[in-house]
C-alpha cells in the first residue's frame, strides 16, 4: 500500500511540474507568434544540428521505453544497457544543440548585441530553455544508471526508472513540438 501511495504522489508531483513547463513554453511560443508581425522580423532556416538532436532524444526516448521493459521483466543487465543508451543519446542531444548554436552564430544569427534581432533572440532563449531541462533530466538519469549499476531496482520497484521515462518522454514530445514549431513558423 505505501509504495502505490508514494509512486501515485511521485506521478502527480512530476506532472504538476510538466503541466508548469507546458505554461512556460505555451507563453514563450506565444510571444514568438506574435512577435512574427513585427517590421523588424527576420525569418531563417534551422540549423542542421537541431535535425540530429531531434532524431537523438527521440532514440534516447526508444531506448528508455526498452529500458523500462528490461527492468519489468527483470533483465538487469539489459535495463542498464538501455538506460546508459539513453543517457548517450541525451549527452548526444547537448552536444549537437550547442553545434546548432554555433550554425546559428556562424549565419550571423545571434542572441544579443548590435547584430541580433528578435526572431534569433527567441530562439536561442526557447531552446536554451529547453535545453537546461534536458540537462535536468540528464543529471537524473545518471543517478537512475547509478542506481541501477547498484541493482537498486527490479521488477517490483522501478519507481525512478519509470518516473526518468515519464520526464523523457515528455521533453522529447516538447522538442519535436519545438522543432515543429520554428520549422512552420517563421
Amino acid at each position: 500500500m505505501e509504495n502505490k501511495l508514494k509512486r501515485k504522489t511521485a506521478i502527480q508531483m512530476l506532472g504538476v511540474a510538466m503541466v508548469s513547463i507546458i505554461m512556460l513554453f505555451a507563453g514563450l511560443t506565444s510571444a514568438y507568434v506574435i512577435s512574427t508581425n513585427r517590421e523588424d522580423w527576420v525569418s531563417f532556416n534551422l540549423p542542421n544540428a537541431f535535425y540530429i538532436s531531434t532524431l537523438l532524444i527521440v532514440l534516447g526516448s526508444i531506448s528508455f521505453i526498452l529500458a523500462k521493459k528490461a527492468i519489468k521483466k527483470d533483465k538487469k543487465q539489459q535495463t542498464s544497457l538501455f538506460l546508459i543508451l539513453s543517457l548517450l543519446f541525451g549527452l548526444g542531444f547537448v552536444i549537437s544543440q550547442f553545434f546548432g548554436f554555433k550554425e546559428l552564430i556562424d549565419a550571423g544569427l545571434y542572441f544579443t548585441g548590435a547584430q541580433s534581432n528578435i526572431a534569433t533572440s527567441f530562439i536561442y532563449v526557447i531552446t536554451v530553455t529547453h535545453l537546461v531541462h534536458v540537462l535536468a533530466s540528464v543529471i537524473v538519469l545518471m543517478y537512475i544508471v547509478y542506481k541501477q549499476i547498484l541493482g537498486r531496482y527490479s521488477k517490483d520497484n522501478y519507481l525512478g526508472i519509470e518516473l526518468g521515462s515519464i520526464f523523457w518522454h515528455f521533453l522529447d514530445i516538447l522538442w519535436i513540438y519545438l522543432f515543429f514549431f520554428f520549422y512552420f513558423i517563421r
